[in-house]
C-alpha cells in the first residue's frame, strides 16, 4: 500500500452547503496526486453537515469522516483530526473554499522545496469583513509579544507543516489548544507564499465580533504569562497615579491652602481604582480557571463516531 503523502484536515460547523463543492474541487485539484487522504472534523454541527460528510466519504474513497459529541472549538477539531491524520505532510484549511483547493499543492511543494517545517499561505486581500482584516491585524502585532512569532510571518488559517511537527502537537493535552501557538512552540522554520483568498462558497461566517474576542483571550492566557505582567503594569500604574493624585492634592491644601471637594474626587477614585482590581483579579482568574480544568482534565474533544468507505458504525 503506498504511503500517504499529503494528509488534509478539515473542521467543518455548518457548512452544508459548501461540503459537496469542497470534495469536487479536491478530487479536481488531486488529480494524478493518489497518496492523500481528506479528513473532515464535524465540531458538532446544527445543520446537515454530518450527513453531507457521509455521502462525501461515499464518493470519496480517500475521505474520512469524524463527528465530535458537542461542539468544541475549531482549534480542538483540529486536534482530533491531527490524531486521525496519517500522511507525511499535513494541510489545515476551512471548510467554505475562501482557501481553494487548487492551492493545497503550492503549500506543499513550497515546503519541500524549502525544506521548511510549516509553509503558511499569505493572503494579500483577504475577502471578508473589515473588523475581521482589523482583528486579524491586531491578533499579528499580539501574537509576536505573546507567542513570540515572527514580524514577516502572517499566521494563516490555511498551512501545511510535516507530521513530525504534528506528532509533537498532539502531545498537548490540555483543554484549549490554540494551533499557531503550538506549532511556534516547537519550530520557527516557517515558509510562506502568497495565494488568493476567495469569497465564502455558500452561507455565512459562523465568527461574529464577540465570539472572535472570546477566542483570543482564552488563547492569549494559555499560551503566555504576559496577560499576568500586564495587570502588574496596572497595578502599578494605578498606584502611580494615586501618588501623583494624592500629592496633588496635598500641594493645594498646605501651600495654596485650598480645600478640596472630596465627593466627585472619591467617586473617581473609587470607579477607577475598583475597575482596575477587577481587571487583574479577572486575568487571574482565567488562569486560575485553566489550571483547574487541566488538572481535572477536562478533554480537548470527544469523539462520537468515524466513517469512510473502510468503517461502516455511522447511522445517519
Amino acid at each position: 500500500m503506498e504511503a500517504i503523502k499529503l494528509s488534509i484536515v478539515v473542521p467543518v460547523y455548518n457548512s452544508e452547503e459548501c461540503l459537496p463543492e469542497f470534495n469536487i474541487q479536491i478530487e479536481q485539484a488531486f488529480v494524478g496526486f493518489p497518496a492523500y487522504e481528506l479528513i473532515l472534523v464535524n465540531d458538532r454541527s446544527s445543520d446537515n453537515s454530518w450527513k453531507k460528510i457521509v455521502k462525501v466519504c461515499e464518493k470519496n474513497k480517500k475521505a474520512l469522516g469524524i463527528t465530535l459529541r458537542k461542539n468544541s472549538g475549531q482549534d480542538n477539531a483540529i486536534m482530533a483530526g491531527l490524531k486521525f491524520a496519517k500522511g507525511e505532510h499535513i494541510v489545515i484549511m476551512d471548510d467554505d473554499l475562501q482557501h481553494s483547493p487548487h492551492d493545497v499543492l503550492k503549500l506543499y511543494n513550497e515546503c519541500l522545496r524549502k525544506g521548511s517545517d510549516i509553509c503558511y499561505a499569505r493572503f494579500s486581500d483577504k475577502k471578508q469583513k473589515n473588523w475581521k482584516n482589523f482583528g486579524s491585524w491586531v491578533n499579528g502585532k499580539l501574537s509576536e509579544k505573546l507567542i513570540s512569532k515572527p514580524k514577516e510571518i502572517y499566521l494563516s488559517p490555511f498551512k501545511v507543516f510535516r507530521k513530525e511537527i504534528a506528532q509533537e502537537m498532539i502531545k498537548y493535552t490540555g483543554p484549549y489548544p490554540y494551533i499557531d501557538a503550538l506549532l511556534l512552540t516547537i519550530t520557527h522554520n516557517i515558509s510562506q507564499i502568497p495565494v488568493e483568498h476567495y469569497s465564502r462558497h455558500k452561507g455565512k461566517s459562523n465568527f461574529n465580533l464577540v465570539r472572535s474576542v472570546s477566542v483570543f483571550l482564552k488563547h492569549a492566557t494559555g499560551y503566555s504569562v504576559y496577560p499576568l505582567r500586564l495587570a502588574i503594569y496596572i497595578g502599578f500604574i494605578a498606584s502611580l497615579f494615586a501618588f501623583i493624585f494624592g500629592t496633588y492634592f496635598l500641594i493645594e491644601y498646605f501651600i495654596h491652602e485650598n480645600k478640596v471637594e472630596g465627593w466627585i474626587s472619591t467617586i473617581l477614585l473609587i470607579l477607577f481604582f475598583g475597575g482596575t482590581i477587577l481587571i487583574c483579579l479577572g486575568i487571574i482568574g482565567e488562569y486560575v480557571g485553566r489550571i483547574f480544568l487541566t488538572i481535572n482534565r477536562k478533554p480537548q474533544y470527544t469523539v462520537e463516531k468515524v466513517t469512510s468507505n473502510s468503517i461502516t458504525n455511522v447511522s445517519e
